[in-house]
């Protein structure tokens, strides 16, 4: 998913936000002493930051393989 395609308070997250979060989270989860309801809850927040998250890098990793294919395409017309 794109991060354009992000909808609610997620959609002005930016990446380090949403990665700091999911430490945060998985900190909390790894503690242990949470109930069963919030430790679902934070596994919930917790998928929703790494889907956040993936879209980032997605979006990055385009946005480089568009960059390393420019100087392919203008380097064979040199010839």
């Amino acid at each position: 998913m794109a991060e354009d395609e992000l909808t609610g308070p997620e959609s002005t997250m930016g990446y380090e936000q949403a990665r700091d979060e999911l430490v945060d989270v998985v900190r909390r989860l790894e503690a242990g002493g949470a109930t069963l309801e919030e430790s679902l809850a934070l596994w919930e927040r917790g998928e929703e930051l790494a889907r956040i998250c993936r879209g980032f890098l997605a979006g990055a990793r385009a946005r480089l393989d568009a960059a390393l294919a420019e100087p392919e395409a203008g380097g064979s017309a040199a010839g």
